[in-house]
C-alpha cells in the first residue's frame, strides 16, 4: 500500500518516547519529518532534521503545521493539557491525521485513571478528537503499557541490572503486557501506511505477555548470577507513589505508573492479551520472546 500520511510532523520529539517514533520515522526513509520545538528549547536533533522553533500559540502552531499530513505528539505530562491547542491548529491547518501522546498504559480504563488523575487529560483529548471528526481529522490512538527493554536498561521497571537486585510485587505472576522500543516506533509506522484501517481508533499493542518471576528468570540466565529480590505489595507502592504526590515528588506518580503495570488493583486490564482488543495484527506486529529481549540487553 502506497503511504498516504508522508508528511509528518512530530512535537515533543526530545523526550523517552518522541526520540523513540522519532528515530522510526528517519529509519524508514519514507517520510518528510518535520520536527516542532519551543523556541527556547536546547534540545539537539539528528543532523539533518528540520527543525521548527515556535511558540506554542495557535498561529504559531497553525503556520508550522501547513502541508503536514499528520501531527504526532509524543509531549510529557507538564504538556498534556496543551494537546487540544495542537488539535485546533491542525484543524485549521487541514492536517489528516493527529497521533495524541498516549504511548504508555491505558487512559481509557477508570481504574487506570484513579491511580494516574493526571491521565484523564489524555482521556478528555480522546474524546475531543472524537468531537471534531467531523472537521476532517482522524486520530489515532497506541496504548503500549510499559515499555520493556528501555525500562529494564533505565531501572525503571524496578530491575536492576548494575547491583543484580529487583523489588516483586505481590509473589511476581500477575501477568501483563509490555512493549518494546522498536515495536511502538513500528506501531506509529503502521498507522502511518495504513491510514483507512486505523482511522478513529484507540490500539492496543504489545511485544511481549509476562510477569515479574520470567523477567528475573531471564535476567538471572542472561547475567550468569542470584539476583537480590525485594518483596512488596501492590498496597505499599500505591501508598508511597501517592505519600510522595502530596510531598511535591513527581517521582510518585512514576511508581504509580509502575502500579497500572504490576499492581493487583481490580480493573486495571494490564494484560492487553487477555483484556483488550490487542492490535499487533492490523499493525503488522508480532509478540517477542521476554529471553531474547533480555539478552539483548545483557549483550
Amino acid at each position: 500500500m502506497a503511504v498516504l500520511l508522508k508528511n509528518v510532523a512530530i512535537v515533543g520529539a526530545s523526550g523517552t518516547i518522541g526520540r523513540i517514533v522519532l528515530e522510526a520515522l528517519l529509519g524508514s526513509s519514507k517520510f518528510n519529518v518535520t520536527v516542532i520545538s519551543r523556541e527556547e528549547s536546547e534540545a539537539v536533533f539528528p543532523r539533518g532534521v528540520k527543525v521548527l522553533k515556535i511558540k506554542f500559540s495557535g498561529s504559531s502552531l497553525e503556520t508550522a503545521f501547513q502541508g503536514q499530513d499528520v501531527v504526532i505528539s509524543t509531549v510529557g505530562a507538564a504538556a498534556f493539557h496543551e494537546q487540544k491547542d495542537f488539535v485546533d491548529a491542525a484543524i485549521r491547518a487541514g492536517v489528516q491525521r493527529f497521533i495524541p501522546s498516549e504511548f504508555s498504559s491505558n487512559s481509557q480504563n477508570d481504574a487506570v485513571l484513579q491511580l494516574l488523575p493526571l491521565f484523564g487529560a489524555k482521556k478528555e483529548l480522546i474524546e475531543y478528537l472524537k468531537s471534531k471528526e467531523s472537521y476532517g481529522l482522524t486520530w489515532t490512538a497506541v496504548a503500549t503499557s510499559g515499555l520493556f527493554d528501555w525500562g529494564i536498561r533505565s531501572g525503571f521497571l524496578g530491575f536492576d541490572i548494575e547491583n543484580l537486585t529487583a523489588t516483586i510485587w505481590d509473589g511476581g505472576d500477575k501477568n501483563f503486557t509490555l512493549t518494546n522500543e522498536k515495536q511502538l516506533g513500528q506501531s506509529v509506522i503502521s498507522v502511518l501506511e495504513h491510514p483507512q484501517g486505523t482511522s478513529n481508533q484507540y490500539l492496543y499493542v504489545a511485544s511481549v505477555e509476562t510477569n515479574q518471576k520470567e523477567i528475573v528468570t531471564a535476567l538471572e540466565k542472561a547475567t550468569g548470577a542470584r539476583w537480590t529480590l525485594k518483596d512488596s505489595t501492590t498496597e505499599e507502592q500505591v501508598k508511597d507513589g501517592f505519600a510522595k504526590l502530596s510531598a511535591g515528588d513527581f517521582s510518585g506518580a512514576l511508581t504509580l505508573v509502575r502500579v497500572t503495570c504490576f499492581g493487583n488493583t481490580p480493573g486495571l486490564h494490564a494484560n492487553y492479551c487477555k483484556e483488550e482488543k490487542l492490535a499487533n495484527s492490523l499493525l503488522g506486529l508480532t509478540m517477542e520472546s521476554v529471553t531474547s529481549t533480555i539478552k539483548s540487553i545483557i549483550g
